[in-house]
């Protein structure tokens, strides 16, 4: 099991943006090839760093070199479009999965390699909801094309204090309406927060907020076509958020003010990304917990807090439990050396993985969770590995195999609306311009959580018509 991997030294990484467009797409492909271009969002010089040194391994095994270029999302979008029109395009690129479906359905994979590479692995060892995150359904025949390979990601957890639920007379929530119900009572018999999380009106950690916890109520954004905001189960969900929003004691949050509040001690529970985990351990010193009893124990929260990975949906007609993450995927560019790529990517999620994992341990869970003779290989070696800028110290050490198991589970739940149907398109547009977050305000003031996610299907009904 690898632990403690540290990242090498950083090397320095000065790529203006015009420069990085051009130094990221490589020739046209040819039947093979000895180098290959990498791009991947993973953009810090620590992270390239890292990635270069996993690449290496790969070069030692087949005598392939690795360019790995740093380049982020928004400049993935357009250099691949530029490197399309032109015939030069790179080899292998990480990305988001919305991006990876939104470029199949421009014809911009080589979709086979994908599939390929994906067969050799075994689709089974998959989390099956990131493969249903890259396959992309076609709305008039029906039929379905993995875009990407799925590779790691981040999913939406609850830390909550042990010491104050327990103080406050609450159990630990296992669903959406038990858990606006606790924070209710937290603030009601403590005078504190009773949950941190985005819910400022209009803003990117609004839009999170809602889908959150929307979501984790059983509410659907769209279905076969059809915006369903206005469902029962959203206007229900609406009203859990309000309940949500009220336990503060110290206004709106966004996703910084939140992970503060509970880091200062003044919040019971919080909804953050799975990346709060290294800051609660003490092991980021831009992020230090600030409680009152933080100074005498620097672990104390990490002592204190409990974790909710997964919310059980409201009723079974609900269907799974479905928290929001983000997944990342490994995609082949049309024109790309497709043999090449596919056995980087194979490397990279077998003998590589545990590695790639450690560039970011506590924001890149695996997706491939183990073999077939192991099912839970690479999910263990996760547990197992540094965390955190000081990486002094592995997920398993700190907090325990239950939580180890606790993050997969977690993954595995990871369901974003309207990803592998058409309708991800439109839940995307809704996701990127804050279309249900303009409506907080109303629900703030007291309007009927209905007549809000009413209004929340009129503004999403109006951009789908617009698409």
């Amino acid at each position: 099991m690898h632990r403690r991997i540290r990242p090498s030294v950083a090397v320095v990484v000065a790529l203006t943006a015009t420069t990085a467009l051009l130094a990221a797409c490589g020739a046209p492909a040819e039947e093979s090839t000895d180098s290959i271009t990498f791009w991947t969002p993973q953009s810090t010089p620590e992270r390239v760093a890292a990635q270069e040194a996993v690449a290496k391994g790969f070069t030692q095994e087949t005598g392939i070199e690795v360019d790995v270029v740093p380049l982020a999302a928004a400049d993935q979008d357009q250099a691949l479009v530029t490197g399309a029109a032109s015939g030069e395009v790179p080899d292998v690129i990480l990305a988001g999965a919305s991006q990876v479906t939104s470029w199949q359905s421009q014809g911009l994979l080589d979709t086979d390699a994908a599939q390929e590479a994906l067969d050799t692995l075994d689709p089974a060892t998959f989390n099956q909801n990131a493969l249903g995150a890259v396959t992309v359904q076609d709305g008039d025949s029906g039929e379905s094309t993995v875009a990407a390979v799925p590779s790691d990601g981040w999913v939406h957890l609850i830390a909550y204090r042990t010491d104050l639920l327990h103080e406050a007379g609450v159990e630990v929530p296992t669903t959406v309406a038990e858990l606006a119900q606790a924070a209710t009572a937290v603030k009601e018999e403590l005078g504190v927060t009773g949950i941190a999380l985005g819910t400022q009106s209009g803003t990117a950690s609004g839009t999170e907020g809602i889908e959150s916890i929307f979501q984790s109520a059983g509410c659907s954004l769209v279905t076969d076509g059809e915006v369903a905001i206005d469902s029962p189960a959203c206007a229900e969900a609406a009203g859990y958020f309000k309940e949500l929003r009220d336990s503060s004691v110290a206004g709106d949050y966004d996703v910084e003010s939140a992970r503060a509040a509970y880091l200062g001690g003044d919040a019971a529970m919080l909804l953050f990304s799975t990346h709060i985990l290294d800051e609660l351990a003490n092991l980021d010193e831009a992020v230090p917990p600030s409680c009152e009893e933080c100074g005498d124990d620097p672990e104390f929260l990490a002592k204190n807090s409990g974790f909710i990975t997964v919310l059980e949906p409201p009723d079974e007609s609900a269907g799974g439990a479905a928290q929001f993450g983000a997944t990342l995927a490994y995609a082949v560019p049309a024109r790309a050396h497709a043999d090449e790529a596919r056995r980087y990517i194979e490397y990279m999620l077998s003998t590589g993985y545990a590695d790639t994992l450690a560039v970011a341990t506590e924001g890149r869970l695996p997706l491939r969770t183990g073999t077939p003779e192991n099912p839970t290989e690479y999910l263990d070696a996760w547990g197992g590995l540094g965390f955190g800028p000081k990486v002094e110290s592995s997920v398993a050490e700190v907090y325990g195999d239950e939580l180890v198991t606790a993050m997969g589970e977690g993954m595995d739940a990871v369901d974003r609306w309207g990803q592998g149907t058409p309708d991800a398109t439109l839940a995307g547009l809704v996701a990127t311009q804050g279309t249900l977050a303009q409506q907080l305000d109303p629900l703030y003031r007291g309007t009927d959580p209905a007549e809000v996610t009413r209004q929340m299907a009129a503004e999403v009904t109006a951009l789908q018509q617009d698409q």
